[in-house]
């Protein structure tokens, strides 16, 4: 692993030392059968039934493994107890996010790229993977497993039998919305935004097509501000208030959900994760999604994309790969992953003769070209929290008093990466 100036241990207050020595622990997790125990903790609970039945599928034909899967309320928090107890699974199941960014930079997870599998992942999700650590490392620190979509879903056959077209930029997505909010019949968009997360869905996807990729990074290298970016992606924001239902700060995502489920919006700006939700209250609805118009020019098109679960290898077990990736080539395999991306609704991060759900028939092209860009929120610090910075846009509608929060929390609580990018950028020169 490439060492840095600086890092973050925050969360656990670990030292390189410490971190060190717990790379040197013995091989534990034997058991009386003489089979060795990997255990996973995983924070999908939605996804929790399946792997119950992939454990008892692995361990009823594994004479050497004994698969543990373990998918409690609140996984992350019990990880990061359980890391301070020194009470380590051999795998812990997170998304491609910013507890991905702050394990790793905690040298908490093990280097991966040496897992012969990855030779299989998409090149994209590899690179989504690199980019979510504060400053470029060597080596991949989780095996990508599936990811989700965010953009505008929609409803496939009202959408037919009212004859409306997918729009391609923000003025025929405005036109769009005009002509569905002039029949009266639905509303051109639900939102829901009561539950602060879901206001992200939409900034998530306006974000990657109006502002620099790397913004993020160009901020905490104190080379820009938000402010210069951000005014366009928040005034578009707003501009969705008149077409969706009133007072959406009062509506909540399981709200949001059912509404659209229920015919009463032709549109909702959200992700492919909402859709077996949706799916619970009308399962013949047909959900399709498409890549939110957010820019002038058809071209500059982007899907957001993130690695919704991954696999990461504790380093304090690191010792133990060779079973940990006798079970990641199990869960990857063909059919298991395919009966996953089936339940879940999900996007496979290996390339292979997968059949994808038609819910994302409108950016199979997006996929396969690869223009995909990871959730820009994951890069966002938690204590931050950037969803109540937003909520307040909406209900303030004031952009200027908007921008200037944002720098100013920004630069409050996201002193430490800032500090580390910095001297990173410092010591390369």
């Amino acid at each position: 692993m490439q060492k840095r100036a600086l890092t973050r241990r925050s969360f656990l207050g670990l030292s390189a030392a410490a971190a060190a020595g717990l790379a040197l622990t013995g091989c534990e997790g034997e058991r009386a059968d003489g089979k060795t125990e990997v255990e996973i903790v995983n924070y999908k609970m939605e996804a929790a039934s399946y792997f119950e039945g992939l454990e008892a599928q692995f361990n009823e034909q594994s004479d050497d493994i004994f698969l543990n899967f373990d998918s409690p309320n609140d996984a992350v928090t019990i990880m990061k107890t359980r890391f301070v107890r020194d009470d380590y699974p051999e795998v812990v199941a997170i998304g491609g996010d910013a507890t991905y960014a702050d394990f790793v930079d905690s040298e908490m997870l093990a280097d991966v790229s040496d897992y012969p599998g990855m030779a299989n992942v998409s090149p994209a999700y590899q690179e989504i993977m690199k980019s979510l650590t504060y400053v470029p490392m060597d080596g991949i620190y989780g095996v990508p497993y599936v990811a989700n979509a965010a953009g505008m879903l929609y409803n496939r056959d009202m959408f037919a039998e009212k004859g409306w077209q997918i729009p391609t930029t923000w003025d025929e997505f405005i036109e769009l919305c005009e002509t569905i909010k002039a029949e009266g019949e639905v509303l051109p968009l639900y939102l829901g935004y009561r539950d602060t997360w879901t206001i992200l869905s939409p900034w998530n996807s306006m974000l990657v097509q109006l502002v620099p990729e790397d913004l993020t990074r160009q901020v905490n290298a104190g080379n820009a501000k938000f402010s210069d970016y951000y005014r366009a992606p928040a005034e578009k924001l707003l501009k969705l208030l008149d077409y969706a239902e009133p007072g959406p700060l009062a509506y909540s995502y399981n709200d949001a959900c059912t509404a659209f489920a229920r015919g009463q919006s032709a549109m909702y700006p959200c992700g492919s994760f909402a859709v077996p939700q949706i799916l619970q209250v009308n399962p013949e609805m047909n959900v399709g999604l498409f890549a939110m118009p957010a820019a002038d020019d058809p071209d500059d098109r982007i899907v957001v994309s993130g690695v919704d679960l991954c696999w990461n290898i504790c380093q304090a077990k690191s010792d133990k790969k060779d079973p940990i990736y006798k079970v990641i080539d199990f869960l990857a395999d063909q059919e298991n992953l395919q009966a996953y991306i089936d339940d879940q609704k999900a996007i496979p991060c290996t390339e292979g003769d997968f059949t994808l759900d038609p819910l994302f028939d409108d950016i199979l092209d997006f996929i396969d070209e690869g223009r995909l860009i990871d959730y820009p929120d994951h890069s966002y610090p938690s204590a931050m929290a950037c969803d109540t910075v937003l909520q307040g846009l909406i209900n303030d509608q004031d952009v200027d008093a908007f921008l200037a929060k944002w720098d100013s929390d920004w630069q409050r609580y996201n002193k430490t990466v800032m500090r580390t990018v910095q001297e990173y950028e410092a010591n390369q020169g």
